[in-house]
């Protein structure tokens, strides 16, 4: 990744996003997951047992390999120089749009509330009426449901397991490391054992055909967000490609604090050295296009006029009552953080869609879907907010639209 210095300059709606995300410098895109009632032995943690690999623990003390500025500045990975762009700067973007035209797809975080993203894309394909997109941009949860949204219909049913099958376990070990307040070795796992060669293979094909599957972390060294180009990951074919794109779905799911954040090895002027990666939504709640893109004197225009964001998250922030355990006091003050950055984030590319020439449609959880969520990864709740993003779709009534600069859902029944 060649040198490309922060862009000097920033609107004042950019100014204010960033100001809100930094208020929490543990934003993260998991802020459901810890933001639900509290549990305890009996329940979801509790649901399955796992043993954690063994592996050497890294040291409190152990030092990191300096790097300068510089020397950040000219990493790449090594064999894959076109694996990530710096999402903040307009010229490295356009190293990673597509060849081929058709809509984009942006996936939010928000932790087991991907379910209502996963819903929506499911029901959307059963009503016909779902597109090939010719870019899919994921952070965190957001992430991890791109490449099924990437590869299409036929991923559906995997998707579904996904959230009908996954636990609390399958997340995270209630044991703190010298870097976080959990463990996430069983995220690692479970990203390990459902991003396959096959999939991989499958994401470099359609890669090939000139569409773009991009993934969001925030570089911790540099304090800035990086775009990972998943495809040409994936068009590498390698273990170690392999490696890579796994890591990169860990790091973009690795809330700061919460979880342990992911080393990437890099190369600049021949010197190796590794590069700290946490949770894409400290810096990209969702990824569009990079805020200076946004400005009113930008004369930049994306190579689409169609973008749809699905945000896995109600807009609002709801009355709840942390108790008062470090964990969930933190996990509170993210998701409030969160909440506000997204919102932030969301009037920006609203404010600025028609002015791009852009048909931009959100999807957001309703004020008004207020099934009860009783704990970590409750099956019955992330089951019936998955229901509830199919039935959306396919009445048609998920998206809303954003005429002169407003949110409109189309008309729905409460429920």
């Amino acid at each position: 990744m060649g040198v490309s210095p922060v862009p000097p300059f920033r609107t004042v709606a950019n100014t204010a996003v960033r100001l809100i995300a930094s208020v929490a410098v543990v934003v993260g895109v998991a802020w459901p997951v810890f933001d639900a009632p509290p549990f305890g032995a009996d329940a979801a943690y509790a649901q399955s047992k796992k043993s954690p690999p063994k592996a050497k623990q890294l040291p409190k003390d152990q030092p990191r390999t300096a790097f300068t500025l510089e020397e950040q500045n000219a990493a790449v990975i090594p064999g894959i120089p076109d694996a990530r762009v710096w999402g903040d700067s307009e010229a490295d973007f356009q190293r990673v749009l597509p060849t081929v035209n058709g809509p984009w797809l942006a996936l939010s975080g928000g932790g087991a509330d991907g379910a209502y993203g996963a819903g929506l894309l499911t029901g959307w394909s059963q009503s016909g009426n779902r597109p090939e997109f010719a870019v899919v941009t994921g952070s965190s949860i957001g992430g991890l449901i791109a490449p099924y949204a990437f590869l299409g219909s036929r991923f559906d049913e995997e998707l579904r397991k996904n959230f009908a099958e996954i636990t609390a376990a399958d997340v995270f070990e209630d044991k703190q490391t010298p870097e976080s307040l959990f463990d996430s070795w069983p995220l690692k796992q479970t990203i390990e054992k459902r991003v396959t060669r096959e999939m991989l293979a499958a994401i470099a094909a359609e890669h090939k055909k000139g569409r773009r599957f991009l993934v969001a972390t925030t570089n911790q060294d540099a304090g800035r967000r990086m775009i990972w180009n998943m495809g040409a990951i994936a068009a590498r074919g390698d273990d170690k490609a392999l490696k890579l794109f796994r890591d990169v779905l860990l790091a973009s799911s690795s809330i700061p604090g919460m979880f342990q954040p992911v080393m990437i090895e890099v190369e600049a002027n021949g010197k190796r050295f590794q590069e700290m990666h946490a949770d894409g939504t400290i810096t990209a709640p969702f990824f569009v296009m990079p805020e200076s893109m946004l400005a009113a004197g930008s004369a930049a225009r994306l190579p689409t006029n169609q973008v749809y964001v699905i945000i896995n998250s109600k807009l609002e922030s709801e009355f709840s009552m942390p108790e008062r355990r470090i964990s969930l006091i933190l996990g509170r003050t993210i998701g409030v953080a969160l909440t506000a950055a997204l919102k932030a984030e969301l009037l920006l590319v609203t404010a600025s869609a028609h002015r791009l020439g852009l048909n931009l449609n959100v999807a957001y959880v309703p004020e008004t879907f207020n099934h009860p969520n009783r704990g970590l990864f409750d099956h019955v709740y992330m089951e019936a907010l998955f229901k509830y993003g199919v039935e959306q779709a396919q009445k048609g009534t998920g998206f809303a639209s954003t005429a002169d600069g407003m949110i409109q859902r189309r008309s729905e029944s409460a429920r």
